[in-house]
């Protein structure tokens, strides 16, 4: 067969890479147990609350590609494989980086070049992410990566430098993996300001909140984020209202569909 024979046409469908990063509690786990049959690779302790399978809690990086190595070995009717937290099995591998180089922390490695090594331990784990996700050779899995926030400076070019909310990773990783998934997601709460008068002609901002979450899908000078749907700019943090923009999907269905357990509990957990 020639190579032009072999050009495809069409839409490629396969199932989503989807990062959802935000503050402490605000939802996050619970939007991952709303995915489809979904099993968690817990790193962090936080989803006590939440009716969800999981794998027992990874004190260390093998655990991590141990159970990736399960999910594509063994029989199982699992969709969705959710990673909680990046941050926390960032962790983990910066722990595998300093066992294979001898060294107590890997700020011990000059230069640096510790964090650079990192790099082949999260291209270990994307692989075998991808190798879940391929829907022909693999298990057909959808992907979610539940990370924390942090506010960074962000030094614009073409602007003086300001701080924004980017995923709680060092640089280097949260570069390969924003580039890696589908969607850059990011949870917060609808917070709006009103100037106040404070007396002699002086007046503050107030921040006001209804405790309302949102996740904002598109990237904005106050936040990383980016999807690859035409997602509105923000949505309802449900996974029922991002699920109803997938190919195929049958919005009213998605976004209707009956309250679940982990729902309710999203109040409780991140």
């Amino acid at each position: 067969m020639t190579l032009l024979a072999q050009v495809q046409s069409g839409r490629a469908v396969a199932p989503r890479r989807i990062m959802l990063y935000g503050t402490h509690g605000i939802g996050k786990s619970t939007f991952g147990s709303m995915a489809e049959k979904p099993v968690f690779i817990q790193t962090e302790d936080g989803l006590g609350e939440i009716d969800c399978d999981r794998f027992p809690l990874a004190e260390n990086y093998a655990q991590v590609i141990d159970a990736l190595g399960a999910l594509y070995t063994e029989e199982h009717d699992y969709k969705t494989v959710v990673i909680d937290s990046l941050d926390w099995l960032e962790r983990l591998i910066w722990a595998e980086v300093c066992r294979k180089r001898g060294v107590q922390s890997i700020e011990d490695i000059g230069y640096a070049k510790g964090y650079a090594f990192a790099l082949t331990q999260w291209r270990e784990v994307l692989d075998g992410l991808s190798a879940l996700r391929d829907p022909v050779n693999g298990r057909g899995m959808q992907i979610v990566l539940i990370a924390h926030a942090k506010i960074e400076k962000f030094e614009n070019p073409e602007t003086d430098s300001y701080d924004r909310y980017s995923p709680r990773l060092h640089k280097l990783a949260s570069a390969i993996i924003q580039e890696w998934c589908d969607e850059v997601l990011f949870a917060t709460y609808r917070v709006h300001t009103r100037q106040v008068d404070e007396g002699f002609d002086r007046k503050v901002a107030k921040g006001i909140g209804s405790g309302e979450r949102i996740i904002r899908t598109t990237e904005r000078p106050a936040h990383v984020a980016k999807n690859r749907l035409n997602l509105p700019d923000e949505l309802p943090l449900d996974y029922r209202e991002y699920a109803a923009f997938l190919p195929g999907a049958q919005p009213q269905t998605a976004i209707n569909a009956p309250t679940t357990t982990a729902a309710q509990g999203a109040n409780a957990n991140g």
